[in-house]
Protein backbone atom coordinates (compact mmCIF):
# COMPACT_ATOMS: atom_id res chain seq x y z
CA UNK A 1 0.00 0.00 0.00
CA UNK A 2 1.23 3.76 -0.86
CA UNK A 3 0.83 6.26 1.86
CA UNK A 4 0.68 9.77 1.13
CA UNK A 5 -0.14 13.20 2.67
CA UNK A 6 -1.90 15.77 0.35
CA UNK A 7 -1.75 19.76 1.40
CA UNK A 8 -5.73 20.92 0.81
CA UNK A 9 -6.94 24.56 1.47
CA UNK A 10 -3.71 24.67 4.41
CA UNK A 11 -4.62 21.45 5.63
CA UNK A 12 -2.62 18.17 5.60
CA UNK A 13 -4.73 14.63 5.12
CA UNK A 14 -3.24 11.52 4.81
CA UNK A 15 -4.79 8.63 3.60
CA UNK A 16 -4.36 5.52 0.90
CA UNK A 17 -2.48 6.58 -2.67
CA UNK A 18 -4.04 5.37 -5.84
CA UNK A 19 -3.87 6.61 -9.38
CA UNK A 20 -3.11 9.97 -8.61
CA UNK A 21 -6.26 10.39 -5.39
CA UNK A 22 -5.79 9.89 -1.79
CA UNK A 23 -8.20 8.74 -0.04
CA UNK A 24 -8.79 9.93 3.47
CA UNK A 25 -10.92 9.82 6.66
CA UNK A 26 -12.12 13.71 5.20
CA UNK A 27 -12.58 12.30 1.60
CA UNK A 28 -10.91 11.58 -1.56
CA UNK A 29 -8.75 14.23 -2.91
CA UNK A 30 -7.09 14.35 -6.70
CA UNK A 31 -3.40 15.52 -6.54
CA UNK A 32 -3.04 18.43 -8.49
CA UNK A 33 -6.74 19.46 -8.86
CA UNK A 34 -7.57 19.39 -5.26
CA UNK A 35 -4.21 19.81 -3.69
CA UNK A 36 -0.37 19.22 -3.99
CA UNK A 37 1.38 16.10 -2.05
CA UNK A 38 3.07 17.39 1.41
CA UNK A 39 6.00 15.04 2.56
CA UNK A 40 5.08 11.97 3.40
CA UNK A 41 5.87 11.75 7.13
CA UNK A 42 6.96 14.65 9.33
CA UNK A 43 10.07 13.37 11.13
CA UNK A 44 11.86 15.02 14.19
CA UNK A 45 15.09 14.03 12.80
CA UNK A 46 16.35 12.83 9.32
CA UNK A 47 19.48 9.96 10.40
CA UNK A 48 21.71 9.74 7.02
CA UNK A 49 24.10 6.74 6.59
CA UNK A 50 27.00 7.77 4.24
CA UNK A 51 29.82 5.70 2.91
CA UNK A 52 27.52 2.52 2.33
CA UNK A 53 28.50 1.71 -1.32
CA UNK A 54 31.95 0.73 -2.12
CA UNK A 55 31.23 2.73 -5.87
CA UNK A 56 31.17 5.71 -3.33
CA UNK A 57 34.03 5.01 -1.62
CA UNK A 58 36.21 4.84 -4.45
CA UNK A 59 35.20 8.38 -5.80
CA UNK A 60 35.13 10.30 -2.76
CA UNK A 61 38.73 8.29 -1.63
CA UNK A 62 36.81 7.61 1.93
CA UNK A 63 38.44 4.06 3.78
CA UNK A 64 35.97 1.71 4.33
CA UNK A 65 34.01 2.27 7.75
CA UNK A 66 33.69 -0.77 10.50
CA UNK A 67 30.36 1.19 11.16
CA UNK A 68 27.77 3.22 9.44
CA UNK A 69 28.48 6.25 9.16
CA UNK A 70 25.94 8.80 9.93
CA UNK A 71 24.77 12.42 10.01
CA UNK A 72 21.39 14.13 10.76
CA UNK A 73 19.54 16.74 8.89
CA UNK A 74 16.98 18.42 10.31
CA UNK A 75 13.52 19.33 9.52
CA UNK A 76 13.33 22.20 7.97
CA UNK A 77 15.37 20.52 5.35
CA UNK A 78 12.48 18.40 4.13
CA UNK A 79 10.61 19.43 1.03
CA UNK A 80 7.79 17.35 -0.64
CA UNK A 81 7.81 15.55 -4.11
CA UNK A 82 7.34 18.09 -7.17
CA UNK A 83 8.13 21.19 -4.95
CA UNK A 84 11.06 23.47 -5.85
CA UNK A 85 14.55 23.00 -4.27
CA UNK A 86 16.09 26.79 -3.97
CA UNK A 87 19.73 26.34 -5.09
CA UNK A 88 21.22 27.58 -1.95
CA UNK A 89 22.61 31.41 -1.82
CA UNK A 90 25.59 30.35 -0.08
CA UNK A 91 27.26 27.67 -2.45
CA UNK A 92 28.77 27.08 -6.18
CA UNK A 93 28.78 23.52 -5.56
CA UNK A 94 26.12 21.41 -5.08
CA UNK A 95 25.77 17.77 -5.68
CA UNK A 96 22.68 15.53 -5.37
CA UNK A 97 22.51 11.66 -4.38
CA UNK A 98 19.16 9.04 -4.53
CA UNK A 99 18.42 7.29 -1.41
CA UNK A 100 15.97 4.78 -0.53
CA UNK A 101 14.46 5.47 3.07
CA UNK A 102 12.79 3.76 5.87
CA UNK A 103 10.08 5.70 7.60
CA UNK A 104 9.54 4.53 11.55
CA UNK A 105 6.31 3.78 12.73
CA UNK A 106 6.02 3.50 16.13
CA UNK A 107 8.39 5.03 19.35
CA UNK A 108 11.74 2.31 19.38
CA UNK A 109 14.85 2.13 21.23
CA UNK A 110 17.57 -1.05 21.15
CA UNK A 111 15.96 -2.88 18.16
CA UNK A 112 17.56 -6.04 16.89
CA UNK A 113 17.74 -6.24 13.54
CA UNK A 114 15.37 -9.14 13.55
CA UNK A 115 13.04 -6.55 15.06
CA UNK A 116 13.34 -3.82 12.27
CA UNK A 117 10.71 -4.77 10.10
CA UNK A 118 7.89 -4.74 12.74
CA UNK A 119 8.73 -0.78 13.30
CA UNK A 120 9.35 0.46 10.19
CA UNK A 121 5.90 1.77 8.76
CA UNK A 122 7.21 1.87 5.13
CA UNK A 123 9.71 3.04 2.63
CA UNK A 124 10.33 6.47 0.60
CA UNK A 125 13.08 8.13 -0.90
CA UNK A 126 15.48 11.24 -0.51
CA UNK A 127 17.45 13.54 -2.21
CA UNK A 128 20.43 14.15 -0.05
CA UNK A 129 21.29 17.33 -1.24
CA UNK A 130 24.84 18.52 0.24
CA UNK A 131 26.45 22.17 -0.53
CA UNK A 132 30.04 20.44 -1.39
CA UNK A 133 32.27 23.89 -1.26
CA UNK A 134 31.09 24.40 2.87
CA UNK A 135 33.28 23.04 5.80
CA UNK A 136 32.13 20.63 7.89
CA UNK A 137 29.70 17.55 7.64
CA UNK A 138 26.61 19.76 9.01
CA UNK A 139 27.25 22.79 7.31
CA UNK A 140 27.43 20.79 3.79
CA UNK A 141 24.45 18.44 4.50
CA UNK A 142 22.07 20.61 7.26
CA UNK A 143 20.27 23.63 5.18
CA UNK A 144 16.80 24.10 4.14
CA UNK A 145 15.33 21.85 1.50
CA UNK A 146 18.47 20.22 1.23
CA UNK A 147 16.19 16.76 1.85
CA UNK A 148 13.49 16.03 -0.49
CA UNK A 149 11.25 13.29 0.27
CA UNK A 150 8.72 11.34 -0.96
CA UNK A 151 6.53 10.51 -3.22
CA UNK A 152 5.05 8.44 -0.36
CA UNK A 153 5.42 5.48 1.80
CA UNK A 154 5.42 2.18 0.42
CA UNK A 155 4.30 -0.10 3.34
CA UNK A 156 4.88 -3.50 1.86
CA UNK A 157 8.70 -3.43 0.66
CA UNK A 158 11.43 -5.54 1.17
CA UNK A 159 14.65 -2.97 1.24
CA UNK A 160 16.69 -6.26 -0.09
CA UNK A 161 18.14 -6.45 -3.94
CA UNK A 162 16.18 -3.08 -5.47
CA UNK A 163 16.83 -1.13 -8.58
CA UNK A 164 17.70 2.34 -8.65
CA UNK A 165 18.49 4.90 -11.22
CA UNK A 166 18.45 8.78 -10.95
CA UNK A 167 18.00 11.39 -13.98
CA UNK A 168 18.83 14.73 -13.69
CA UNK A 169 17.50 16.51 -16.69
CA UNK A 170 16.83 13.38 -18.72
CA UNK A 171 20.55 11.99 -18.93
CA UNK A 172 21.45 9.31 -16.19
CA UNK A 173 23.63 10.09 -13.37
CA UNK A 174 23.05 7.06 -11.01
CA UNK A 175 22.36 2.94 -11.38
CA UNK A 176 22.55 -0.04 -8.92
CA UNK A 177 21.13 -1.91 -6.71
CA UNK A 178 20.46 -2.24 -2.60
CA UNK A 179 22.23 -5.27 -2.55
CA UNK A 180 25.71 -3.50 -3.09
CA UNK A 181 24.98 -1.46 0.38
CA UNK A 182 27.61 -2.33 2.58
CA UNK A 183 25.56 -2.20 5.68
CA UNK A 184 22.10 -3.95 5.41
CA UNK A 185 19.22 -1.98 5.66
CA UNK A 186 17.62 -3.12 8.94
CA UNK A 187 21.53 -3.27 10.72
CA UNK A 188 21.25 0.14 10.27
CA UNK A 189 18.16 0.98 11.42
CA UNK A 190 19.14 -1.31 14.63
CA UNK A 191 22.47 0.68 14.89
CA UNK A 192 21.13 3.80 15.11
CA UNK A 193 18.39 3.10 17.44
CA UNK A 194 20.51 1.90 19.95
CA UNK A 195 22.05 5.49 19.83
CA UNK A 196 18.87 7.69 19.46
CA UNK A 197 15.15 6.82 20.42
CA UNK A 198 13.53 6.35 17.21
CA UNK A 199 9.85 8.53 16.92
CA UNK A 200 6.77 8.18 15.10
CA UNK A 201 8.10 9.77 11.38
CA UNK A 202 11.44 9.69 11.64
CA UNK A 203 13.75 9.00 8.56
CA UNK A 204 16.69 7.18 8.11
CA UNK A 205 18.52 7.25 4.83
CA UNK A 206 20.68 4.27 3.60
CA UNK A 207 23.03 5.94 1.58
CA UNK A 208 23.49 6.41 -2.22
CA UNK A 209 25.85 4.96 -4.58
CA UNK A 210 28.05 6.91 -6.45
CA UNK A 211 27.28 11.23 -7.40
CA UNK A 212 28.91 11.78 -10.65
CA UNK A 213 27.96 15.49 -10.76
CA UNK A 214 26.23 18.85 -9.65
CA UNK A 215 23.55 20.14 -10.13
CA UNK A 216 22.51 23.62 -11.12
CA UNK A 217 19.18 26.13 -11.19
CA UNK A 218 16.44 24.33 -14.04
CA UNK A 219 17.95 20.99 -13.82
CA UNK A 220 15.00 18.21 -12.72
CA UNK A 221 15.76 15.36 -10.92
CA UNK A 222 14.37 12.51 -10.89
CA UNK A 223 15.16 9.44 -8.43
CA UNK A 224 13.45 6.04 -8.75
CA UNK A 225 13.52 2.89 -6.39
CA UNK A 226 11.80 -0.22 -7.95
CA UNK A 227 8.15 -0.94 -5.39
CA UNK A 228 8.46 2.59 -4.58
CA UNK A 229 8.12 5.49 -7.40
CA UNK A 230 9.97 8.60 -8.60
CA UNK A 231 11.14 11.67 -6.49
CA UNK A 232 10.90 14.63 -8.69
CA UNK A 233 11.71 18.07 -8.04
CA UNK A 234 13.10 21.04 -9.94
CA UNK A 235 16.55 22.89 -9.06
CA UNK A 236 15.27 26.70 -8.52
CA UNK A 237 17.14 29.85 -8.88
CA UNK A 238 18.33 31.07 -5.76
CA UNK A 239 15.85 32.84 -3.07
CA UNK A 240 17.28 36.40 -2.75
Amino acid sequence: MRRARIAVDGAIHEGEYRDGVVTTDAGEFVVGDDGHLAPPCDPSALYCVGRNFAETLDQMEYDVPDQPAFFIKPPASVIAHDQPVPYPTFSEEVTYAGELAAVIGERCHRLDPEEVPEVVQGYTIMNDLDALDQPGRTARKAFDASGPLGPWIETDLDPHGIDMHTDVSGERRQEANTELMLFDPYDIVAFLSERFTLRPGDVIAFGSPANPGTVEPGDSVEITYEGVGTLRNEIAPPER
